[in-house]
């Protein structure tokens, strides 16, 4: 289920968006029985209505919503969507039914119950704990008053208290809960044989006669929707890039002797110590005896060097780096003081110091490798220099172009031809584009804008509703700058504007046979895969089949859904049996070697009972709150429709 999350991220963010209910926690309402009403009226709800100032406040509260749960990949044109501004106005309804109901029936909540929902706000809480100044900033950057605030919650306290007793009287029995985990977590040893369509096609004939019967019993399904061609114009880092000039070698040389630090590895040791530690305020005497005793060690390691980690190991008084041989790593020139920077990189390979007045003590140490700086040189780099400069350039004159595409689509609102030539971009050019998608080959030509290789970026809700708004479509001129993404702009401009029709036979004319001979191919493929299953039944032996995999209908194991379920018909007294089911390729045939049927574990119980009994709490609550809506006068006003449809976006 994840994973089809992860791959559908748009449209889980679509539905996401579907049913947000919007909140006002942290935003503040009105008092449940004190509403704003207005000349902007969008549904009368009893004797209050819902106003377009309240839909507004709602559509915007949601998107702050959405952008804190997903700042990075949160499409805020989705908000535009008539679907999600209808559940918008929908849930506002919603709220209002409840709130009708709360006011008749005087709920409401007292002080210490209002202290305790608000103290357990993660919002204003620090390390657990309610803070008074976190509570304070909260409110101050949402710009509510105290009173407002908790107002606010009192009512929505009170409004949670008419349905929130129908979600904790909901009760899922233990029986139900167990006989659903066990038909989830049953499984099937199946292997599998499929019948492909696709191996069936070259044995298909379509008639002439067959193509044109079934182009007249369906023209509808054929037909074109009114589309447009366009002009556009794509600013991003290729067409940037487009209009940097290659660097010459003078200048590319210049730039490397500025850089040169950024391609030197600086010389670097790899060392070991052995410290003799002095006190800080160590008295001269302390300071003499500690360094003669460094000395002393100093002459052990001097005449037999390869004994240093077992010096350092028994007598260094670093007890961070004693017990690994007085190992320190690799030390970059550079990053010591001056004093032993010298010192230690004045070491040869394999050389030991002597003894270092330095930090903490007096230090022998023993250089175990050396490597000595080194310079990349020019024509070592110089390719990437060119990409690395060029890149830099490019990005300077994207921000210098994309303030003149702005300027300039506006100055020759008649042609995005001038724009094109001021800015020495090429103008492109696409035909068939939709209301909501992009035209195919077959259906508007070479040209189609579903094959164009801009097709991701002109496939989006943005760029539709620039090129359908009243100034693109009827008034003729260009778009303003659409930006897509920090790094990706448009600007369109229709040429033509071509109504709905259905094209004639000859246009659609290898598309339906295409169409038919994939049934035909299809019919055969699921006849073949029957008379097999009909031979396995009658004693055939069975060949052909795949590898053998376990499956449940909680683990299908990439399987088709329809084939767990045809191998879950199989009763586990009838294994082993055969079965098969049509599938969209063809045909599934299944062996189901043996059933396996164990008790559900009680972790899978009690999860599944927790979302059992969350699903049916939403039910009991929606059926309730659709009984309420019954009863209470809900009358939409046509200012409605034209919100949910957003008509007045282009005015």
């Amino acid at each position: 289920m994840f994973d089809f999350i992860r791959s559908h991220q748009r449209l889980m963010q679509f539905f996401l968006l579907l049913f947000i209910v919007p909140s006002f926690a942290l935003i503040g309402v009105s008092g449940y029985n004190s509403y704003v009403s207005g000349d902007h009226d969008l549904v009368k709800v009893g004797k209050s209505a819902i106003t377009l100032h309240e839909f507004e406040n709602a559509r915007a509260n949601q998107m702050r919503q959405m952008q804190q749960f997903g700042p990075e990949g949160f499409d805020v044109d989705l908000l535009d969507d008539p679907m999600v501004r209808s559940s918008v106005l929908e849930s506002l309804i919603d709220r209002r039914v409840i709130a009708d109901a709360a006011a008749a029936e005087k709920f409401n909540v007292s002080d210490a119950v209002l202290r305790n929902a608000i103290s357990s706000m993660p919002e204003v809480q620090v390390e657990g704990q309610f803070s008074p100044e976190r509570y304070s900033e909260v409110l101050e950057s949402a710009g509510l008053t105290t009173r407002e605030f908790e107002a606010s919650q009192r009512a929505e306290l009170s409004l949670n208290r008419i349905l929130a007793p129908v979600a904790d009287s909901t009760s899922i029995p233990e029986p139900v809960v167990k006989q659903i985990a066990t038909i989830l977590t049953e499984q099937r040893d199946i292997e599998v044989k499929t019948f492909n369509a696709k191996d069936f096609i070259d044995e298909v004939t379509v008639s002439s006669a067959e193509i044109e019967g079934f182009y007249n019993d369906n023209k509808e399904s054929f037909k074109i929707p009114d589309h447009v061609s366009i002009q556009y114009i794509l600013l991003d880092e290729n067409a940037a890039m487009a209009t940097v000039p290659e660097l010459t070698a003078d200048e590319l040389k210049r730039y490397y002797d500025q850089n040169k630090s950024r391609f030197t590895n600086p010389a670097r040791v790899k060392l070991s110590h052995i410290q003799v530690s002095v006190a800080a305020g160590a008295t001269q005497s302390e300071r003499d005896d500690a360094l003669e005793k460094a000395n002393q060690l100093l002459a052990k390691v001097k005449e037999n060097p390869e004994s240093f980690a077992e010096v350092a190991k028994e007598y260094s008084e670093d007890a961070g780096t004693a017990k690994n041989g007085g190992d320190l790593g690799w030390i970059t020139q550079g990053t010591w003081p001056s004093s032993l920077d010298n010192a230690i990189f004045a070491l040869g390979q394999g050389e030991i110091s002597d003894v270092i007045d330095g930090q903490g003590g007096y230090h022998i140490f023993l250089a175990s490798e050396v490597q000595p700086e080194e310079v990349q040189s020019y024509d070592e780099i110089k390719d990437t220099l060119q990409d690395e400069v060029r890149h830099q350039l490019g990005a300077e004159r994207f921000a210098d172009m994309a303030t003149r595409l702005t300027s300039l689509v506006y100055d020759h609102p008649d042609s995005m031809d001038a724009v094109g030539q001021a800015l020495s971009i090429d103008v492109k050019a696409v035909d068939g584009v939709a209301r909501d998608r992009l035209l195919t080959y077959q259906e508007v030509g070479s040209n189609a804008a579903a094959e164009s290789k801009d097709a991701d970026i002109l496939d989006d809700p943005r760029v539709y509703r620039a090129v359908y708004s009243t100034q693109v479509l009827t008034d003729g001129h260009n778009s303003g700058v659409i930006e897509l993404a920090p790094d990706t702009m448009v600007a369109v401009r229709v040429v033509k504007h071509e109504e709905a029709r259905v094209p004639e036979l000859d246009k659609v004319k290898v598309v339906i046979e295409e169409e038919l001979k994939n049934k035909k191919a299809h019919a055969m493929a699921v006849k073949e895969g029957q008379k097999h299953l009909k031979d396995l039944m009658d004693g055939s032996d069975a060949e052909g089949f795949g590898d053998r995999v376990v499956v449940s209908r909680m683990d299908p194991k990439g399987i088709q859904n329809n084939v767990v379920d045809a191998a879950m018909q199989v009763e586990p007294n009838e294994a082993p049996a055969y079965t098969g089911v049509e599938v969209a390729n063809g045909f599934a045939l299944i062996h189901v070697v043996r059933a396996i049927r164990d008790e559900p574990s009680y972790d899978t119980i009690a999860g599944l009972k927790s979302e059992l009994q969350r699903a049916y709490a939403d039910a009991e609550e929606q059926a309730v709150l659709e009984e309420m809506r019954v009863h209470a006068n809900i009358e939409y006003l046509p200012e409605a429709e034209d919100v949910i449809s957003n008509s007045d976006k282009d005015n």
